[in-house]
C-alpha cells in the first residue's frame, strides 16, 4: 500500500490534571482558546486553532485513570499529530511497513457554538505504539467534522499566531526517531540538517536534533528534559507581527521572554514546559 503523506493537524501539550492552569497560562501568551472540550474518552481540552493546524491543551480530572499516556507523561510537548482523511489506510499502510501501531480508534466530544447549537465533534486516530518514538504521543487524527473544529471566530489571536512551523524533538541519536519517520513516510521523507535530521509535515516541519543543538537554538529558553534521552521540546509559531506578539506577551505579564530581530522567544517554564518561538517570516 502506499505510505502515508506526512501533513500537520495538530500539536498537543500534555497539561496533565491542570487544565485550568494551563488555559489560564497560554491565554496569557496571548492565545485564544476554545471553550473546554470533554472527550468520550475520559480526557479534556482547549484548543488554539490556526489557519490548517492548532494547539492542543490535553489534560484529565484530578484523580482519573482514565488517560495513563497523559498522567504517565511529564508537562510540555507530547503529542504530534499528523493529519489523514483515510484512518483505515493509514493503519494497513503501517502495518504493512512494520511500524508498530493500533487499530484506528473513534471518538467524539460535545461543541458548544456560538449561536447556542451544539454538535458532537468525532474523530478517528490511529496511534503508533507507546515507545516507537521515545519523545512521545505520535500519531494521524482523522476529522469528521471538520466544521465544529476549524471556526473563523476561534482563528484571532492577540499574539499574532497563524500557524506552526515546526516541532523540535531533543535526542541524543537523532537518527533513530528519524529512522521510524522514514519507515512511516519513506525514506526521501527525512533530510539531514546541521545537528539531527527532520521531516517535512505539510508546510510545516519536525526537527529532531541533538541536546546542544536545542540549546545553540534556544539557550535557557529550552526545557531540561530531566534527564530524558529523547523529547519533545520547542514549538515555532508563525506570527503576523512580532510587534503584536510582544504587546500580547506584555499585557499577560509574561516573564523572562526575549525578543531578536527576527524572533520572540519564550521560555519553556512560562509555557507549561515547552519553549515557544515566535516569527513572522
Amino acid at each position: 500500500m502506499p505510505l502515508p503523506l506526512p501533513t500537520l493537524d495538530h500539536v498537543a501539550i500534555n497539561v496533565r490534571d491542570q487544565i485550568d492552569a494551563g488555559a489560564e497560562a497560554y491565554r496569557r501568551l496571548g492565545f485564544t482558546l476554545t471553550p473546554r472540550g470533554y472527550h468520550t474518552l475520559g480526557s479534556m481540552n482547549h484548543l488554539a486553532m490556526f489557519g490548517t493546524d492548532y494547539l492542543e491543551l490535553i489534560a484529565v480530572p484530578p484523580g482519573s485513570t482514565n488517560r495513563p499516556d497523559v498522567m504517565g507523561a511529564p508537562f510540555g510537548l507530547n503529542g504530534l499529530v499528523f493529519g489523514t482523511e483515510d484512518s483505515a489506510s493509514v493503519h494497513a499502510a503501517l502495518t504493512e511497513a512494520g511500524v508498530p501501531c493500533g487499530p484506528p480508534l473513534a471518538f467524539s466530544r460535545p461543541v458548544m457554538l456560538d449561536d447556542g447549537t451544539s454538535g458532537d465533534a468525532s474523530f478517528r486516530t490511529v496511534t503508533l505504539t507507546p515507545g516507537t518514538v521515545a519523545a512521545g504521543r505520535i500519531y494521524f487524527c482523522h476529522h469528521f467534522t471538520r466544521q465544529l473544529v476549524w471556526r473563523d471566530a476561534w482563528r484571532h489571536h492577540p499574539n499574532g499566531a497563524i500557524g506552526i512551523v515546526r516541532a523540535v524533538v531533543s535526542a541524543r541519536d537523532p537518527a533513530v526517531s528519524g529512522a521510524v519517520f522514514a519507515r512511516m513516510f519513506g525514506s526521501d521523507a527525512v533530510r539531514p540538517i546541521p545537528g539531527g535530521c527532520s521531516l517535512a509535515v505539510g508546510l510545516s516541519r519536525f526537527d529532531i536534533v541533538a541536546p546542544e543543538a536545542l540549546v545553540a537554538a534556544f539557550g535557557e529558553a529550552a526545557p531540561s528534559g530531566d534527564g530524558r534521552a529523547e523529547f519533545m521540546a520547542a514549538l515555532t509559531l508563525r506570527t503576523r507581527s512580532l510587534d503584536a506578539t510582544v504587546a500580547a506577551l506584555q499585557a499577560g505579564g509574561v516573564a523572562g521572554y526575549w525578543r531578536e530581530p527576527d524572533r520572540v522567544v519564550v521560555p519553556a517554564s512560562a509555557a507549561f514546559g515547552c519553549a515557544l518561538e515566535f516569527r513572522a517570516d
